[in-house]
């Protein structure tokens, strides 16, 4: 079965007319067959990456001069034979979009023969058309048809078949190679990298050698020529900021990154060679270390690129047993079970966003209920029913105040867009800074000391007394500057509330925009009160009276700001590694907070602001069993687990507390606990004596969504147990630094063309990677059988949720039973 891409609507239309039409052309090359075969129109076949599982495929011909080839889109269909494209079907691609034309070289114009416009392409016509692959193990099949003619004859149709083979490996940094003189004898080598947007490479000069791999160039030594000074960086496109992850700060490239290196030439006649080694990430992936060969002739072509010898390097035979010895298997069979497609790269980020408004608005109705704010709404009411003159002027009066404070909260989160726009790593660089933590920590302490009653946190009194005064203007103004000299005023019990947002929105993946979520809803609740009770005044009844009860509010808010604060110093604790406060420390910490809070409600504790006399009422009572309760759940947190070998994981802790392994009673290395293996080989013996399939994570050392995914997904009971009970677990670090064994330092193809040496482990398992999988990026995570000779099912990449990652888990297990059965 097949189908095609008409550029005309209804091929068979017409045919008639077409017949009559290519009986013509037919006659014309029978006549002049005897003298010459035409062929002027040569078609090559190519593809491209853009994203995860979606490519351009690229359908280019070179014209001869004088001949031209029909566009796919013709006004009619009884005219000439458009190009048209026909895709053999198949389960494993899927078509995005309609086939597009460059429109270079493109001729077009009114034709008297077919009495119709036509479209013509002459010397070259592209044609380009998006896919999405689900199974990059099968070819992109089919075949183009076209016609051709000159200025005197026509050629008939013609069918080209194509094949194209999908390698899913990203190559998103082109770099290339150059030199100029400047001085006699002296030049100046150019290493310029054009990097796709969104992803970064590292700066060759960074604070330590145990963080990233750094771009770095080396020169094949030589008496023929001589380095002078270090090689410098072009600072444009640079941005530098502090990364958590490695402890250390970090200056990466966006775009583009231009080295350059002066020397003295010895002798010129003998190329400059070497290779120049770089790493590159985006938000979501990091790509293996790749090592790119280069070679320069001074003197040859002043200031023009020179090509990549290693691009154009032949074939290297490398047989099964080579194979064998360096990953203990030769062949892996690509024929997954076809249990399901796995959306790998986007997180549900609708979802994220509802919570954080859900969680803003939440947060804005526990403002109101504060001392700073409550006492505020009668005070509006009455302003508005004293200034309205009418009741249609009080209704619209009291819906624009309530329009202004909620657009006073969105306006808040409008600079972090613009930082985020300057560079999309800024809020996620910000929030991972640990001297940023520690100052949320310090905050957050101060804005609980506040709560308890020890002091005030107040808004300039000038600044407020500014925008006060100008609220006399009056009409439309009036009531904007009424909604400004509300947030100020209301700072004090509104700023934690706000900070705690803030604080949450950097350190998520949706930045700017989760901010500006989590202030919508803040800015809603607080507007909605305001706005309704100023135009029916009459419910004002219903509220209950101001007293001793916000005051009580304010302190479980000190409680709460007292947790988070120290979820702050814990980030900066794993992030200098200073091992002081561990998760036994965390959970004890949080355990004595809850019974301080139940101790407070149920009156033992007082503060200064509280009366002298407690009264015990039901909603007091109630919150005081809940701290209790909670407690206890924390307390079971700091049960041991004999699965993982640690303290059992809290997954409502998840993203608060440190990971269980950072204990000092209970440390462990491979993640969460499981039994894990670092060599494929021992995990093959191991897989085989145990009958269980082996899960493939290629990972690295500087792969923050590893990390995350380790963290977040892996930790989850369910998970977790699929992983250490059902599956071997090998984590494979492509960018493990430790030298190979000299018998395993060998050259290999390029799956993008050209060749490497393989010369450190991070090297064999990222060709191990590319070679069997035709992938290179991480995460990535495989699931194979225990021999390691079958792919059970489609293979993934970070996968956020859980359900999803379950699901990508079960159906490896439930192929590998079917594999071991049959």
């Amino acid at each position: 079965m097949t189908f095609s891409l008409f550029a005309s609507k209804g091929f068979n239309q017409g045919i008639l007319n077409q017949k009559f039409f290519i009986s013509i052309v037919t006659l014309l090359v029978a006549a002049s067959a005897y003298a010459q075969i035409f062929d002027p129109v040569k078609w090559e076949f190519s593809y491209e990456a853009i994203d995860q599982n979606e490519y351009v495929l690229h359908f280019d011909a070179d014209i001869e001069s004088g001949w031209s080839v029909y566009s796919q889109y013709l006004e009619r269909d009884d005219g000439p034979i458009a190009t048209y494209i026909t895709f053999d079907e198949g389960g494993h691609f899927e078509l995005v979009g309609d086939p597009e034309e460059d429109p270079e070289n493109k001729k077009e114009g009114y034709d008297p023969v077919f009495d119709m416009n036509l479209t013509k392409y002459y010397k070259s016509m592209k044609i380009s058309q998006k896919v999405r692959v689900l199974d990059a193990s099968q070819p992109v099949t089919g075949y183009l048809t076209f016609m051709t003619c000159d200025s005197v004859r026509c050629l008939p149709p013609k069918d080209i078949e194509f094949s194209i083979t999908i390698a899913n490996v990203l190559d998103p940094v082109k770099w290339e190679f150059s030199y100029e003189s400047i001085g006699q004898n002296e030049y100046m080598l150019h290493f310029d990298a054009e990097i796709d947007p969104g992803w970064s490479v590292y700066s060759q000069y960074l604070e330590r050698d145990d963080g990233p791999i750094a771009t770095y160039i080396s020169f094949d030594e030589g008496d023929h020529y001589e380095l002078i000074g270090k090689s410098e960086e072009d600072p444009a496109n640079k941005k530098e900021g502090y990364d958590p992850v490695f402890d250390m700060n970090l200056a990466k490239y966006y775009k583009t990154m231009k080295i350059s290196q002066r020397v003295a030439a010895v002798d010129p006649s003998i190329p400059i060679t070497g290779y120049l080694g770089f790493m590159t990430c985006d938000s979501v992936k990091c790509l293996a270390p790749q090592e790119v060969e280069f070679s320069l002739q001074l003197g040859a072509s002043q200031g023009v690129s020179q090509e990549l010898p290693s691009s154009q390097a032949g074939e290297i035979e490398v047989s099964k047993d080579v194979y064998k010895m360096l990953y203990g298997i030769d062949d892996i069979a690509n024929t997954p079970q076809a249990c399901g497609d796995y959306e790998t790269l986007n997180p549900e980020e609708e979802k994220s966003f509802l919570m954080i408004f859900v969680l803003g608005l939440l947060g804005g109705f526990l403002a109101l209920l504060t001392p700073c704010v409550f006492p505020l709404i009668p005070l509006t009411v009455s302003f508005f029913t004293k200034k309205s003159t009418d009741k249609s002027r009080g209704f619209r009066n009291a819906v624009l105040y309530g329009a202004f404070i909620f657009g006073v909260y969105i306006l808040l989160s409008v600079p972090f867009h613009l930082l985020d726009s300057l560079n999309p790593d800024i809020l996620n660089e910000i929030s991972t800074n640990v001297w940023l933590n520690l100052l949320f920590f310090i905050v957050f302490l101060a804005f609980a000391f506040s709560f308890f009653g020890f002091y005030e946190i107040n808004m300039p009194s000038s600044l407020t007394n500014r925008v006060s005064s100008a609220e006399s203007v009056g009409g439309v103004l009036g009531i904007f500057f009424m909604a400004i000299t509300l947030s100020l005023v209301s700072f004090s019990c509104t700023g934690p509330i706000l900070g705690t947002l803030l604080a949450g929105a950097l350190s998520s993946d949706g930045g700017a925009w989760q901010l500006t979520a989590g202030m919508s809803g803040f800015g809603l609740a607080l507007a909605l009160p305001f706005a309704l009770f100023a135009m029916f005044p009459g419910w004002m009844a219903k509220l209950p009276k101001s007293g001793g009860w916000l005051n009580t509010v304010k302190v479980v808010l000190g409680f709460i700001e007292l947790a988070l604060a120290l979820k702050f110093l814990s980030n900066a604790d794993l992030v200098m590694h200073w091992g002081f406060l561990t998760y036994e420390l965390f959970m004890g910490l949080w355990i004595v907070i809850g019974l301080g809070l139940a101790l407070y409600l149920f009156g033992v504790i007082k503060f200064p602001h509280d009366d002298k006399k407690v009264q015990l009422s039901r909603p007091r009572i109630g919150v005081g069993v809940l701290a209790i309760l909670f407690s206890l759940f924390l307390g079971y947190g700091l049960s041991y687990n004999k699965e993982v070998q640690t303290f059992q994981s809290l997954k409502l802790l998840s993203g608060l507390a440190p990971p269980t392994g950072y204990s000092w009673i209970y440390p462990n290395e491979c993640p969460n606990g499981i039994n894990c293996f670092k060599d494929l080989e021992a995990g093959i013996s191991y897989a085989k004596s145990q009958q269980k399939p082996i899960l493939l994570d290629f990972t690295g050392y500087a792969c923050v969504n590893c990390r995350k995914m380790e963290e977040h997904v892996w930790s989850d009971p369910r998970i977790f147990e699929l992983i250490n009970e059902k599956y071997v677990l090998v984590s494979l670090y492509v960018d493990d630094k430790k030298e190979l064994p000299a018998a395993q330092q060998i050259e290999v193809n390029r799956i993008q063309g050209g060749k490497r040496k393989l010369k450190k482990y991070g090297h064999k398992w990222a060709h191990f990677q590319t070679k069997f999988f035709n992938n290179n990026s991480q995460p990535y995570y495989v699931a194979i059988s225990a021999d390691g000779s079958q792919v059970l099912n489609n293979p993934v990449g970070y996968t956020p949720d859980i359900a999803e990652y379950e699901s990508f888990l079960k159906c490896g297990l439930s192929a590998y039973d079917q594999l071991t059965t049959n």
